[in-house]
């Protein structure tokens, strides 16, 4: 049982998500910081207010204070653009680069209907039952 345990933790999906994590974490820190010590005072420039966590009403006693979730917001959504703009665009970018042509010495090709991997040399997909003609999902010669 020990072993299974061991090869668990060392597969590659679980390390990676452990390592996303933690990192995720430490970029979460970085762009809080990078709100509360530069974003809120330049929008506390324009409005006047250097922290909003202290705005409130108040309403039969209770007490609603919205500046903390304004702070948590621009929290977010400055995360949320950093990822963006930093990690999902370069991982796209890359992903198109990498992106390979139809080989034609392929034992496989597409699919014409459902576009899964067949037998280039099958008759019909295995997977639609959609009927194949062999050749028919290759590209047109330049």
């Amino acid at each position: 049982m020990l072993k299974d345990f061991k090869t668990f933790l060392l597969r590659g999906n679980v390390v990676d998500l452990a390592v996303g994590i933690v990192i995720g974490a430490a970029f979460g820190a970085v762009v809080k910081a990078l709100v509360a010590d530069l974003i809120t005072p330049i929008i506390a420039a324009i409005i006047g207010k250097p922290d909003f966590s202290n705005l409130h009403f108040t309403i039969h006693k209770s007490v609603f204070f919205y500046g903390a979730f304004i702070n948590e917001l621009i929290a977010f959504v400055s995360i949320a653009a950093a990822v963006f703009f930093f990690v999902v665009q370069p991982v796209n970018a890359l992903m198109a680069r990498r992106k390979v042509e139809l080989d034609p010495e392929s034992e496989t090709s597409p699919c014409t209907e459902c576009l899964s991997e067949i037998p280039r040399l099958a008759k019909k997909c295995a997977f639609c039952g959609s009927p194949q003609t062999p050749g028919a999902a290759e590209p047109a010669p330049a």
